[in-house]
């Protein structure tokens, strides 16, 4: 599992491997929590265990490094 490199705070932010078949997104966990956000647009496309209060805290994470995430997304996707 690619994780996105240079994003700091409590959150991973990763891929799965065999993920590349789907719009670009990205998965982030915290503990045994895990959300998935489509990046193009960004928007919520699953949860598991996150309160609303913590997807609005990741998705402003996502928003505010949505290029990086991208940038690992292609370079992970296009390497393979």
């Amino acid at each position: 599992m690619p994780t996105v490199k240079n994003i700091s705070g409590r959150y991973r932010f990763f891929f799965y491997s065999f993920d590349c078949n789907e719009p670009e997104h990205v998965h982030i966990q915290r503990e045994n929590r895990v959300c998935k956000y489509w990046l193009i647009p960004i928007a919520l496309a699953r949860n598991d265990g996150f309160s609303a209060r913590e997807l609005n805290q990741i998705r402003a994470e996502v928003v505010r490094n949505v290029e990086k995430i991208l940038e690992a997304w292609y370079e992970h996707c296009t390497e393979r």
